[in-house]
């Protein structure tokens, strides 16, 4: 996660990667939500569209909690790219605190809405066991951040938000993981129910490992600005 600040070509690496993952975790909200509303009606002769066909009616029997997991969901990436334009922080300061708030609602209901949409996963106990160990380090992420904003310790503040933010995109690294899952299929046999889980753990450890090494270049910095 990248802030806009001088478009050097790591800066604008970082944020291009960032911006791409933000619109991955929407398009698959809205995928999802089109899939609730116009369930497929016919994926016989397809294997791959059976499979996806699957998945969307393992959704839709939890339509209401889907929908509450998923629209704070679709709000908080949409809000991310703002949160982290330093000209929006610097600048225009309450917009940045109303947008801070709004991501500390959005995101709690979105981390708590996840548990029991945990129980029964597509990937089995391999899933779950995914699931909730990324949305227990989101959730607590998110709660460090809000204590440390509460006390206006900027620096801690921002670097448990980041922790909490490189979390929850995690989501968006596992879609192309499972699309390569998906693409390769005719030729490994596996289904959902057996690569889900190993593209949760792929996904989740990648993008938290990348969002641990933004943060080792970048809290010295935030420290020095804090303090000059």
């Amino acid at each position: 996660m990248a802030e806009p600040r001088s478009w050097s070509s790591g800066h604008a690496v970082r944020w291009t990667g960032f911006v791409i993952l933000c619109l991955i975790a929407a398009g698959a909200v809205l995928r999802r939500l089109f899939a609730l509303t116009s369930p497929r009606v016919n994926a016989a002769g397809n294997p791959q569209m059976a499979q996806l066909a699957a998945l969307d009616a393992a959704f839709a029997s939890r339509t209401v909690l889907t929908l509450i997991h998923i629209v704070p969901a679709l709000l908080f990436v949409l809000l991310l790219p703002w949160w982290f334009m330093r000209r929006v922080r610097l600048e225009h300061k309450e917009t940045h605190r109303r947008i801070t708030a709004a991501l500390f609602v959005l995101g709690t209901i979105t981390g708590l809405t996840a548990l029991p949409l945990s129980l029964h996963p597509v990937g089995g106990i391999n899933e779950a066991a995914a699931t909730l160990l990324f949305d227990g380090l989101f959730l607590f992420s998110l709660g460090r951040a809000y204590f440390f904003w509460r006390r206006g310790e900027t620096v801690q503040h921002r670097a448990w938000m980041t922790r909490a933010i490189a979390v929850l995109l995690g989501i968006a690294t596992t879609r192309p993981v499972m699309g390569v899952f998906f693409a390769t299929a005719p030729v490994t046999h596996l289904q959902p129910q057996q690569f889900f889980g190993t593209a949760f753990w792929i996904g989740f450890t990648t993008t938290y490992i990348a969002g641990e090494a933004y943060l080792r270049t970048r809290e010295a910095r935030w420290r020095a600005e804090a303090e000059s």
